[in-house]
Order: C-alpha cells, then structure tokens, then sequence
C-alpha cells in the first residue's frame, strides 16, 4: 500500500430543507388553518481518529465528501427528514488544516477523537409556526439553512516513541530491521527508504514504536534531496536517535549537518532529548572505535557505540531510549493532572 501523508480534501455539509406553506382540507372541519411542517436539518461532515489506518491513501481516490441535505416539510405538520451526516475516518495523529495549510483546525491525536468539521443547516419553519391570533393563515415559510462548503487539508504525523535521524545510509533502516519485525528496504546507496516506517521495538519486557524517515542532507529545510517534508512524523516523539555512520570520514560534518536541519525546521525538534549513536562500530577495530567516540563526544556529548549488523550494543540504546520514554511519559501525566486540578479549581463554588 502506498503512504500518504498530505491530501487536499473538499468537504460540505448538508443544507437545511425548506418549510412547507399547507393548509388543512379535510371534510366537515369548518375552520382548517396552516399545516406546514418544518424542514429537515442538513448533515454534518465530521472527522474522527480509527484505529487500523496508517496513511492517508484513501484520499487520493476520493477527495469529495457532501453531506446529505434536508427534506422539505410537508403538510399535516410532517417534518423533513434530516440529512445522514458523512465520517471522515482518519489515521491517529492526522491534523486538519485550513486551505491555507497552516492554520491548525484540529489534531487527532487520540483513538476515537470526533469533530464536527461543517455543520449542517437548519431546517426551515413551516407556516404553522407563523400562525398568530391576528394572523390566522399565514402563506409564509422559511428556506433552509444552506451547508457549509470549504476546502481543508489533512496531514498525517505518525505517533511514535522514537524518532530516527540521519544521514541518507547511516543505518536507519538496518537498526530498525535489527531491533523489529519491520521490514525497510535495505541497500547500499543513498534514499532507499522513500516514505517512513514503523516498528515496534522491544528491550526489558517493555515495546515502544520508533520511526525512521528518509535521511536528510545539507540543505533539506530547503527542498534538497527529499526535503524536511518527513520531519513532522517525529515531532510527536518522545525522544531522537540520532545515527552517524563512523565510516564516512566525515564525522563531525555528518553529526552538524543534521543538527542544523533540524535547528532550521524548528517546532521544537532541537529541543527534543536525543541519543547520539557512532554506527558501523563492526567496521572498525578498537582503537579506532574510541578515537572516533572522543572526537564525536566533544561536540555532541556522550556517545553511544552501536552496529546494527552485529547487533552490538543494541540493546544499551534501546534502554537508553526507554528511559527518556519513561520520563516523558511520566512529564505528561504530571502535567495533565496539574490541568485537570486547575480546572476543578476553576468550576469550584464560591460563597
């Protein structure tokens, strides 16, 4: 199945059916009077996270999506029926963006999460809802409420654990194929993986989902190579693993270039807590394995060494990363019960 992440997507909701203009005729009523029912309401197009979807193709098929509209009222005081309302259904952390694709409409980062993004119209009244003591028949009636039409855009971010960085062939996808059953495609040249995967990783009784994107180069943040386009799958993680292959020759630029990328992306990605890996270790003999962990360690503090064809020192990244995990984890329930005590403050009564 192909991914996809972004897709442009036109929506509208159902207009409102209009009021009838009735009156009743029926044998031995001396006095009939108005009868019109009101119009049925439209539908609403709504959006809610499933479980079970990891990409956005479905999309690219349909990008149409109208509500059903409103019956008309009719006489004897019978309403409309309602228009059915339409289910967007969407990966977990799809965001919805306005047509500009940068205003934020929502963000579907939870299992089962449901907004309303158009809402039907209202059904008009019928000309028994006119009906006064000076005015006994009305001949009026209201139309329905027309729908909402816009145009939004929808764009997937991976929820993940772990997020992989770095250059194009510094052992992404390897140590991803190493440490889960995921299977990336796996090569000696550069970009071989062209769309990000997951797998679900496990050290100490204990999963998490890492990430791997394509790799980025010098000058990705503006459009080289494939771009920063994929970074926004690991803005939601927890922690980066950040991969350098220690047999470039080029360490320290190697190890720079991504943190500048990111530092020119923003949304906080350089802020994230990030595990720094000296890759290929299985390459190298010992010596050389040390001088090029000090040379790194001075600029990027401490250093992991790893190999993701030996499977050497696997297992002490993944317990690093599970403890950035953990305090993370840990960080966000403290925080979301300070919210949750704020706002019991808040609705409390005050004498």
């Amino acid at each position: 199945m192909k991914f996809l992440d972004l897709a442009k997507v036109y929506i509208r909701s159902g207009s409102g059916g209009a009021g009838a203009v009735s009156f009743r005729r029926e044998k031995y009523i001396e006095y009939g009077g108005p009868d019109g029912g009101d119009g049925g309401a439209g539908g609403s197009v709504w959006i809610e996270a499933v479980d079970g979807l990891n990409t956005l193709i479905d999309f690219r098929y349909q990008q149409h999506f109208f509500a059903q509209n409103g019956q008309h009222g009719m006489g004897a005081q019978r309403t409309g029926k309602g228009g059915e309302d339409i289910v967007l259904r969407v990966p977990v952390g799809t965001e919805v963006l306005d047509e500009d694709e940068e205003t934020v409409i929502a963000d579907l980062d939870t299992l089962g999460q449901r907004i309303c993004l158009a809402e039907g119209g209202n059904g008009g009244w019928g000309n028994l809802r006119f009906k006064t003591s000076t005015n006994q028949a009305p001949r009026r009636a209201n139309s329905g409420q027309p729908g909402v039409e816009r145009t939004i855009w929808l764009r997937l971010k991976l929820i993940a654990d772990v997020g992989l960085l770095g250059l194009p062939n510094a052992g992404k996808s390897t140590f991803l194929a190493a440490t889960s059953n995921a299977r990336p495609k796996v090569a000696d040249y550069p970009f071989t993986t062209l769309h990000p995967n997951l797998g679900v990783v496990g050290v100490d009784d204990v999963e998490f989902v890492v990430a791997d994107i394509p790799g980025l180069i010098e000058g990705a943040h503006e459009g080289r190579g494939l771009g920063d386009m994929f970074l926004g799958h690991v803005e939601r993680c927890a922690a980066l693993l950040h991969l350098v292959d220690g047999t470039s020759g080029t360490l320290l630029e190697d190890w720079r270039t991504i943190v500048n990328e990111i530092e020119a992306y923003g949304e906080g990605l350089a802020d994230k807590p990030r595990v720094t890996v000296l890759n290929k270790i299985d390459a190298m003999d010992d010596e050389e394995r040390e001088f090029l962990r000090e040379e790194l360690e001075a600029v990027a503090g401490p250093v992991h060494l790893m190999s993701g064809v030996s499977k050497e020192g696997l297992t002490d990244v993944l317990r690093e990363l599970r403890s950035l995990i953990d305090e993370d984890r840990l960080r966000r329930k403290a925080e979301a019960k300070a919210e949750d005590d704020d706002s019991d403050e808040d609705t409390s009564w005050q004498p």
